[in-house]
């Protein structure tokens, strides 16, 4: 792995990677007005700030927008699963299963092995699930070890499927209901330690590369040479300049370039505490009765808390900010649940849910048909319009950097900008190392699993300070310097970026009613107000 890419082991931030308000000012101040850039990406989620990392990384300038903050949108919201593509096998669409096979593989031995590491799942054989059923499911798990095999990812990286009886099952999830439960199908794929914290880790890595990651940043008007611009933290508008433009807005697409239609689709996940379901060593993949190839998913997160998901349900009208759930959704997942477990999930056992809503490319306004999103292709697309603009659409988290770099050589292309191919499969995050490097760290596990080789650095200041070594809330892991640390570096300006997606105690609506205390005595010890 390149040392300019990942962290000394002295735990020392890579130079030029933090962000900062103050910085944000100066490149606000230096791009608003100023010379062109080479390529303005608008849109830091997943894709937009892989857009500048791959951009950035050929050698060439970027200044890269958001109207909000890091991972705001689509790519807070996900299951948290880097997917091997099984799912897409099913469909026939066989380049995507073999794209999203691959990119895991990327992911998990070369960008970002400290936030993406193998996650066993358990389906199990209950009464509602037939031989048939089971053996398709079966024939699914072993063409999906075949995708890994083909993407060239170790067989120590991800492990075999394997049957299991019914008393390994229990083992490996005693909340199952053991009534009539035949054995179970254990299968492996990747999982990313917290979607919003890979896209900081990128957004840092592009900031390494020169990047300008300018949050707070509102597009007023996109053209092929910049945009109109609006500074959502003191209203001041200007213009910035750019030879080439990438609209990564995701669902928001549409509403910066003519001709764009996504037809958004909602995943909602519930949230539960993981004392409720006791012991999970593994997720499960849960059948949804009467359905053939669909399932809910249940992934524990190690920080006390449990996701349960998801759905996939069509999205009319306006796109808000933030996707509201429905209780249709809550209820729906809760009956998938109550089939499988011997232990009752309640209503009130929900303590937080959330919802995404993925940017799927609506190729059917022409024609009229209207098919549900779960058939709709999660293939992205790279559209280029009449004037130069380069959108980027579809797809899905695993696959960013493969939607990145298509949109940079588009803009490339289009444009006639001096760069060369994508280096970035093998441009290692902030953070990133090898294992064996990664378990010589003094620092707590926890730390190292979301912070990689930054992890002494991040803890450091808490064995000084007892009031920074101290946790945000009781019952959850995160401490006060995790929170110092996101704002010295990872760009977090109030509490909302603090709360919600520097750590994500906000998906539980009551911890985060008790953390907004912490996170405003941090904010007033670096002097940045809420």
């Amino acid at each position: 792995m390149s040392s300019s890419s990942s962290t000394a082991s002295s735990g020392r931030p890579v130079p030029g990677s933090s962000l900062t308000a103050g910085r944000r000012l100066r490149e606000l101040e230096r791009t608003v007005g100023g010379a062109p850039v080479d390529v303005l990406v608008v849109g830091l989620g997943a894709t937009g700030a892989g857009a500048a990392l791959d951009a950035a990384a050929r050698g060439l300038t970027v200044a890269a927008v958001d109207t909000h903050d890091l991972a705001f949108g689509t790519s807070r919201w996900s299951s948290k699963l880097i997917h091997g593509g099984l799912r897409y096998l099913a469909s026939a669409q066989f380049d995507v299963a073999h794209e999203s096979a691959r990119e895991r593989g990327v992911l998990m031995e070369r960008t970002a092995p400290h936030l993406v590491r193998a996650q066993p799942f358990v389906l199990p054989l209950t009464p509602l699930v037939s031989r048939g059923q089971a053996a398709l499911a079966w024939a699914g798990f072993r063409a999906g070890d075949g995708l890994r095999l083909a993407a060239r990812t170790a067989r120590a990286t991800l492990p075999a499927p394997r049957r299991l009886s019914a008393a390994e099952t229990r083992h490996l999830a005693p909340a199952l209901r053991g009534s009539g439960l035949r054995g179970g199908l254990l299968s492996w794929d990747g999982r990313v330690t917290d979607d919003a914290r890979l896209v900081t880790a990128i957004a840092r890595t592009a900031a390494a590369r020169g990047a300008r990651i300018l949050t707070r940043v509102r597009v007023l008007e996109l053209t092929a040479s910049g945009a109109r611009i609006r500074d959502e933290l003191t209203g001041e508008e200007g213009q910035v300049r750019a030879r080439a433009v990438i609209n990564a807005s995701g669902v928001w697409a549409g509403g910066l370039v003519d001709g764009v239609r996504i037809r958004p689709s909602r995943g909602t996940h519930l949230v539960l505490r993981a004392n409720h379901l006791g012991l999970l060593p593994a997720g499960l993949h849960i059948p949804v009765p009467g359905e053939t190839n669909r399932f809910v998913l249940v992934l524990p997160q190690g920080d006390g808390r449990v996701y349960v998901g998801l759905t996939d349900e069509p999205v009319e009208g306006d796109v808000p900010d933030v996707p509201d759930v429905p209780e249709t959704d809550i209820g729906f997942l809760l009956d998938v649940l109550g089939s499988a477990l011997d232990i009752p999930v309640h209503r009130d056992d929900v303590v937080g849910a959330f919802a995404g809503l993925r940017p799927l490319l609506d190729s059917t306004a022409d024609s009229g048909a209207a098919p549900s999103t779960a058939d709709i292709s999660r293939r992205h697309a790279v559209l280029t319009s009449q004037e130069g603009v380069v959108t980027v659409v579809g797809g899905k988290l695993t696959t960013y950097r493969r939607m990145a770099e298509d949109a940079v050589d588009a803009a490339v292309a289009t444009h006639g900008l001096s760069a060369g191919p994508s280096p970035t499969s093998a441009l290692p995050l902030i953070g990133a190392a090898p294992p064996r490097v990664l378990g010589a760290l003094r620092a707590p596990r926890r730390l190292i699993n979301r912070y990689g080789t930054e992890a002494p650095a991040v803890h450091a200041p808490a064995t000084a300070d007892p009031w920074l070594a101290r946790p945000v809330l009781d019952g959850h892991p995160v401490t006060r310097a995790e929170l110092l640390w996101a704002v010295h570096h990872e760009g977090a300006l109030d509490v909302a970026d603090l709360l919600d997606r520097r750590t994500r105690i906000g998906l539980v609506p009551d911890d985060r009613a008790l953390a907004l205390e912490a996170a405003r005595e941090v904010l007033g010890r670096c002097g940045v107000g809420d």
